[in-house]
């Protein structure tokens, strides 16, 4: 990779210096909140006066990724939810990453082909890559004018500096345990080598790693690279017999018809055998239904994918078997869904129960589009999984789960008198709005106004740093504030 450093570079590097000063203050100094949104803009607005004349591909997808990036970073802002949290801080740079090199690639480039993940790879190759080679440059720049000589000798002295560090510091640590008057003599060294604390060297070198990655990023992404690996699509696939296919799929569909008989006979009739209750039958086989239903789905993706390009007869039964698969699923599925909906009405609503209704809504939506792949084959399946599966994700950040979990717990403890207010203590800001509408409506319930006392203990303690700013949070602590519990 050859590397040009001009004037225009330069102040460019300067620039990424403030991105990576703004990312330290950002990530570094208190819980994300509204802090990831402000850094999401300054990052996108540096990269697009980098790339203010630079000509973009794949402009309609990109819009697109942009969107749901600006959202999930928004979350931080809108929403606390603690799983989400801790996802996102991965999520976010990968669909960042992801998106700049989509768009700054070659238009006849084909994101949902599998040999763009090579590319994506090569992409962070050119990156690490390029910091090297402007290592490189930055020490030549140095040695200008320095005699050969000395640079060698200070060039020596400084790797043996570094490498006596770690050891001296062992080493102090271990003679200091073992001469108190060596401690004491350390001790009395002058106050000013206190002043480079452990701290301030871990942020400016957060600061450094910042800078440099943004600035190698964004200086690698300029070329629009092809690798040969990329555009070799035309290559031989792996694809497998249809007479097979046909009978691994017809052994599993008879399993599944009969399975189907049996849901039907007595649970979808609401009668149940051997004794159990709703919610023990319902505990009993859930998780067990959604992953066969996930095997389905894999089995019909590798079918459409990889079966051999037949047609007349053996194509209709093997679309005629795939589209009874699909079927049975919708069965398993549905099962699924009656026996969490009844393991929620006997236990209560949490983010887990929630988070598995709302993904086997999603699996519903992927089967009706597998469904119609196997019946019309120029359909792209991974183009729609890619985009299906990025909107729900991006809808669940946006949604706040935790406030469905709380509304449908204070209605079933209006059913029925039950509820669990330590669960709803463990979420986020949301279940402690939950807690406050609950002390509202009966404001005697056991254990109730100790929990809430124990929040605005804190809340009156506690100080918002600009970085953690977050609307959930300034609305939880004003209703605290405001709440009589004395």
């Amino acid at each position: 990779m050859e590397v040009k450093i001009g004037k225009s570079d330069w102040i460019f590097l300067l620039l990424c210096l403030v991105l990576g000063i703004i990312a330290e203050e950002a990530f570094f100094r208190a819980e994300i909140g509204i802090s990831y949104l402000l850094f999401t803009i300054a990052f996108y607005a540096l990269f697009f006066y980098r790339y203010r004349r630079f000509s973009f591909s794949h402009q309609r997808f990109g819009y697109l990724l942009l969107i749901c990036i600006w959202v999930m970073a928004a979350s931080y802002f809108l929403n606390d939810n603690l799983f989400f949290y801790a996802l996102n801080i991965f999520v976010i740079p990968a669909l960042v990453f992801f998106h700049l090199v989509l768009i700054t690639s070659q238009k006849k480039m084909r994101w949902n082909h599998p040999a763009f993940i090579t590319y994506l790879l090569i992409k962070v190759a050119a990156v690490i890559k390029y910091n090297f080679i402007f290592a490189s440059l930055v020490g030549k720049f140095l040695k200008q004018g320095v005699d050969e000589n000395k640079f060698q000798i200070w060039k020596k002295v400084s790797v043996g500096v570094l490498i006596s560090v770690p050891v001296l510091f062992v080493v102090l640590q271990l003679l200091m345990s073992a001469d108190s008057q060596f401690e004491r003599m350390l001790g009395g060294i002058p106050q000013w080598f206190q002043l480079l604390d452990g701290e301030s060297v871990i942020r400016t070198l957060a600061v450094l790693f910042y800078t440099l990655a943004f600035f190698a990023l964004m200086q690698a992404l300029m070329k629009k690279q092809i690798n040969a690996m990329v555009e070799s699509s035309n290559k031989e696939k792996f694809r497998m017999d249809a007479i097979i296919i046909i009978t691994v799929l017809v052994l599993i569909n008879a399993v599944y018809v009969l399975f189907t008989i049996v849901q039907f006979k007595y649970f979808f009739s609401g009668t149940l055998q051997d004794n159990l209750t709703y919610a023990e039958y319902a505990r009993k086989g859930f998780f067990e239904l959604l992953f066969v239903t996930i095997i389905n789905l894999t089995i019909t993706v590798f079918v459409i994918t990889f079966a051999d390009k037949t047609k007349g007869i053996l194509k209709r039964v093997m679309q005629t078997l795939l589209t009874i698969l699909v079927m049975a699923s919708a069965v398993l599925l549905s099962s699924a869904f009656l026996r969490l909906s009844m393991y929620e009405e006997a236990y209560g609503f949490t983010f887990i129960r929630v988070m598995a209704h709302s993904f086997m809504i999603f699996l519903v939506v992927i089967f009706m589009y597998t469904l119609l792949k196997i019946w019309i084959e120029k359909l792209s399946l991974f183009h729609f999984y890619f985009i299906s599966g990025l909107l729900y994700y991006t809808v669940m950040n946006v949604i706040d789960v935790e406030k469905i979990i709380v509304t449908k717990n204070i209605e079933r403890y209006e059913e029925t008198g039950k509820i669990d207010i330590h669960y709803l203590n463990s979420l986020s800001y949301t279940g402690i709005i939950g807690l406050i509408d609950l002390y509202e409506k009966n404001s005697h319930h056991p254990g109730l106004k100790n929990l809430l006392l124990e929040r605005k203990n804190e809340v009156n303690l506690d100080t918002i740093p600009w970085q953690s700013y977050n609307l959930k949070k300034v609305q939880v602590n004003q209703e605290l504030k405001k709440l009589p519990l004395e």
